[in-house]
Parts: structure tokens; C-alpha cells; sequence
């Protein structure tokens, strides 16, 4: 029954969210879930509430998370090495502006 449950809470569905475990009707994915409940530290009852989901929705996005920690863990440092590479690749307009370059 639980995973009846998680079903129709979380749906992984080709060319929504990049193909990533996601909240039903929503394309807030797993990942987001975790980094701001998790990394953040929003309570579960604040991420419900600014993003307009169900406390069911939070809690089986992190059930889901922790049935899949390593592989949604690798997902967030893939993430960051990006946006690192990102910022490496791309210099800032601002500090351009600032060093007067």
C-alpha cells in the first residue's frame, strides 16, 4: 500500500523535468525538495505552503529521497560541478564592470 501511495504522489514522465522523479501535476522535482528541506532547512510545512503542495506531496517526495539517496545525492553534486564549470566558463559582467575591463 505505501507504494500506492508514493505513486500518486511522485511520477517520473519522459520530457517533464528532465525525465526526474517529480511531484504529480507539479514539475517541482524530488531534488528541489531535498535541497530546500534538507540543504535550506524549510520545514516541510513551509515548503507546502510557498509552493502549493500537500504535506503528503513534501513527505513522499523525501520518502522517495531516501529510497534513492545516493542516486539523487549524485544528482545534486552533478548539479553543482555544472554550475561550477558554469561560473568558470562565463566571467561576471559585474566584476568586468568593476575592475573596469
Amino acid at each position: 500500500m505505501a507504494t500506492k501511495t508514493l505513486d500518486q504522489h511522485i511520477k517520473v514522465t519522459p520530457g517533464i523535468a528532465g525525465e526526474k522523479p517529480r511531484i504529480a501535476g507539479h514539475r517541482i522535482t524530488v531534488l528541489n525538495i531535498v535541497v530546500w528541506h534538507e540543504r535550506i532547512g524549510k520545514s516541510a510545512d513551509e515548503i507546502a505552503a510557498e509552493y502549493d503542495l500537500t504535506l503528503a506531496d513534501v513527505y513522499a517526495a523525501l520518502a522517495y529521497y531516501y529510497d534513492h539517496r545516493s542516486e539523487i545525492d549524485r544528482d545534486i553534486e552533478d548539479s553543482k560541478a555544472f554550475v561550477k564549470a558554469l561560473r568558470e566558463s562565463t566571467p561576471s559582467t559585474l566584476n568586468q564592470k568593476l575592475q573596469g575591463t
